[in-house]
Formats: C-alpha cells, structure tokens, sequence
C-alpha cells in the first residue's frame, strides 16, 4: 500500500465528534457530552481490558460517565472493567489475574491506566534491574563471566510493581495488544480529614513529584516493548488552572476526577491514538 493511498485511509478514520461540549452544558450538568462512533476501525468489536483505579472503576467515581464507556461509543470496542478504587500498580497485578481467570485469553487488547495513588502514597521509584555474575556462552566457542541484569520484583517500588505486572502480561497474554497509559494532572482533593490530597505542585512524603512516576511508565514501554499513550500530556486537563475545572467533579473538593466532560475529552484524545496501534497480535 503506498504512502498517500495510507494517509487517505487512516484520515478517513478519524473521528466525527463535535470539537468540545460548551461551557455552559458543562456547568448546568444537564447533560453529558455525546460521542459518535468511529465507523469500521481496528477496534470495532474487539474485546479491551482496562486496569486501573478510581478513574476506570465502574462505580463512576466524581463522574456520570467513564473514558472507557465513550470509547466503547467511538470505537465500537467492548470494555472489559478491571480497575478498582483506589488501587496502585501492585492492585493491578490482582487485577490481571482476575482478567486470566475469567477471561482466559478471549480478550484482545489490555490498557492499563495507573500510578497517581503509588504517587500519592510516596512510594520509593526502585530500579529496572539487579545485576548477577553469570557464566555466558561467547564465540570460540568458550564461556566468561559477565553482568546479567535481571529485572527487580520488589514491589515495594514503583518499577518493581511494573516488573511484576508486566511478567505476567507478557507470559499469559502474548498475543494481545497491551497499551500503558500515563496518569493525567492532578490538583488538590479533599475526601475527608484523614484523606487530604495536595495537587502535583507538591513533593509526595518520598520528596517525588508526580512527574517522576509519569517519566517511569514513560521508561516502562522501553523495557517491556509496549506502546505508551501520554495522556498527561495530550489530554490537556490541567486542573490547576481554574479555567479546566469545569472538567473536573468539583471546584473545591476535587479536582482529582474527570467529571464526565474530562472523561469525554480524555477519550477522544485516547481514540485518536488508539487508531495508530494495532488492536491484537493473533494470527
């Protein structure tokens, strides 16, 4: 297929939605924004796994409406919901293997969307990897002793918990699609006196900011050979300025969860990317 006839293919793709919901609908929350299905993608069908935590619990958590309920609508996609309330990224390894027992391999494509509340939490970063003496085999034919490095599973750290979970992707789903996703922004939230959130702009207890876990699950799509989606950045939520909190569940408490009009523009950002990977490996 040549480069123009693809260009002309790929652009016939591209999504039919309205450029955003007004200000005003926003704000009164009468209604939620409407998504348009994408007609005749990769996706149409297919059987997605998503893990996480409160953004993709079913329970709606600060919103109407989930990013993964108006991909279903954009995409023509079956969503398949792991992700739970609060979990870090050793919550979702639990996820995975759920996902296996119910599901086996009769899913097509996993998405993980994860890693605020390691964040929050202030767990250590880790490393990729230890290093081992090794004996190896070189040419000759002989043997030496060399460095192997071994990927850490410590999961009391933030690459370790990764380590952990993508072992398992990778051994008992070899032939799906699995697509890491960055944590968006996160301004201040206030579930309560013993659940105070400051937002980004502060260190967590580890003196981290969140941009070093974001950077992490950059890394991550590197040693694991998976494609990474930066919604921290192509999402264009940003909850410190007061002018994106019509995104977000509430101006004063909460400024951590997309409300619906946030997990709409998430989505259509996501669905753009998505139509550049691949929606399953299987042959």
């Amino acid at each position: 297929m040549n480069t123009k006839y693809s260009a002309i293919l790929l652009s016939g793709l591209i999504l039919s939605t309205n450029v955003s919901p007004c200000i005003a609908a926003i704000h009164s929350h009468q209604k939620e924004p409407v998504a348009t299905e994408v007609i005749q993608t990769q996706w149409k069908g297919k059987k997605v796994a998503f893990l996480g935590d409160s953004i993709t619990d079913t329970s709606h958590v600060g919103t109407t409406k989930n990013y993964w309920q108006y991909l279903e609508e954009m995409l023509g996609l079956e969503a398949l919901v792991y992700g739970i309330n609060g979990h870090h990224w050793i919550g979702v390894l639990e996820q995975a293997k759920k996902l296996k027992e119910e599901k086996g391999n009769q899913v097509d494509a996993i998405i993980i969307f994860a890693g605020t509340n390691d964040y929050n939490e202030g767990i250590p970063l880790g490393d990729w990897f230890r290093t081992k003496k090794t004996s190896v085999e070189v040419a000759g034919p002989s043997r030496e002793i060399r460095l192997k490095r071994i990927p850490q599973t410590d999961d009391t750290n933030f690459r370790g918990r990764i380590n952990n979970v993508m072992a398992y992707l990778k051994e008992n789903f070899p032939t799906q699609q699995i697509i890491l996703m960055t944590p968006i922004h996160r301004a201040q939230a206030y579930f309560g006196k013993d659940n105070i959130q400051p937002e980004e702009a502060f260190p967590n207890k580890s003196g981290l900011y969140v941009d070093s876990y974001v950077n992490v699950i950059k890394e991550a799509s590197n040693v694991w050979a998976v494609p990474v989606i930066d919604l921290n950045s192509i999402s264009g939520l940003y909850p410190m300025c007061d002018a994106q909190t019509p995104y977000f569940h509430n101006e004063k408490t909460d400024r951590l969860h997309p409300n619906a009009a946030g997990h709409y523009r998430m989505a259509k950002a996501l669905a753009y990317q998505l139509l550049a990977y691949p929606a399953d490996f299987k042959y």
